[in-house]
């Protein structure tokens, strides 16, 4: 929530003085000690499916790869990158074999 300068109604800013927190008027120097901090939060309920993808018929627009199934041991699968963590790091790898169609992840 924004507040504004009681003397020329200008946004005030906070800044830190000492351990304390105030807010600040950058154009006419005046200063409160009502600042309050503001958290704000979401809580997002996801589905266990809401990031699976599923692949009909159509994998062969899928690129193929040499890769070892876990489960029948064939060693060819289509593969898909997903971001499945924070946009900081490496998107995960998902495979899937040609054979059996059994689909494993590998984080890069």
């Amino acid at each position: 929530m924004m507040q504004f300068c009681e003397k020329c109604k200008a946004v005030m800013v906070s800044k830190k003085k000492g351990n304390k927190t105030i807010l600040f008027c950058r154009k006419c120097g005046h200063t409160s000690t009502d600042y309050k901090s503001l958290e704000i939060s979401e809580q997002v309920k996801k589905r266990p499916k809401d990031d699976v993808i599923i692949i009909e018929k159509d994998e062969e627009a899928l690129p193929k790869t040499k890769a070892v199934c876990p489960v029948c041991g064939n060693k060819e699968a289509v593969w898909w990158l997903q971001q499945t963590r924070s946009i900081d790091e490496a998107p995960t790898l998902f495979l899937r074999c040609t054979k059996c169609k059994h689909s494993w992840r590998e984080y890069g």
